[in-house]
C-alpha cells in the first residue's frame, strides 16, 4: 500500500507485483537490459567523479 497525504486528502493506491514467466528471449533481453543498466550506471560514476575532479583542480587553480 502507498499511502500519499495532502493536507487533508490522504489518498491510497493499492501497487500490484506481476510475475510473468518469460522464454530464453525474454530472459536474454532482461540480461542484456541488466548490463546496459549496469554500464551506464558505472558511466555515471565515472562522470562524477571526474566532474569532482576537474571542481578541485579549478578550485585549487583559481585560489592561487
Amino acid at each position: 500500500m502507498l499511502v500519499v497525504s495532502l493536507g487533508r486528502k490522504i489518498k491510497t493506491f493499492a501497487t500490484k507485483m506481476v510475475i510473468t514467466s518469460g522464454n530464453d528471449e525474454d530472459r536474454g533481453g532482461q540480461e542484456k537490459e541488466s548490463k546496459e543498466e549496469s554500464v551506464l550506471a558505472m558511466l555515471g560514476i565515472i562522470g562524477t567523479i571526474l566532474n569532482l575532479i576537474v571542481i578541485i583542480f579549478v578550485y585549487i587553480y583559481t585560489t592561487l
